[in-house]
């Protein structure tokens, strides 16, 4: 699809060092492409956020200790910590 879109001359000039006027179309492309990425990314960050509660967590007591048994593949411990 051909879209038509007005640059100021010294992005052209910027898009054209890095990437050659012949491949204008190309570079917008990919950096149109990783902007959404970054975009999704953040969507889906920001629809997690509350999705963990507050409180009731094994690692609620110490959480250093909690990492540390789940580096040691331990786990929660039923004793607690």
């Amino acid at each position: 699809m051909r879209l038509h879109i007005t640059l100021d001359d010294a992005l052209v000039a910027e898009i054209d060092r890095r990437a050659g006027p012949r491949k204008r179309s190309a570079f917008i492309a990919q950096l149109i492409r990783c902007r959404l990425d970054d975009e999704r990314r953040w969507d889906d960050l920001e629809a997690a956020l509350g999705g963990i509660s507050d409180t009731g967590h094994d690692w609620d007591d110490d959480p250093a200790e909690w990492v540390r048994r789940q580096r040691r593949g331990d786990g929660p411990s039923p004793d607690g910590p």
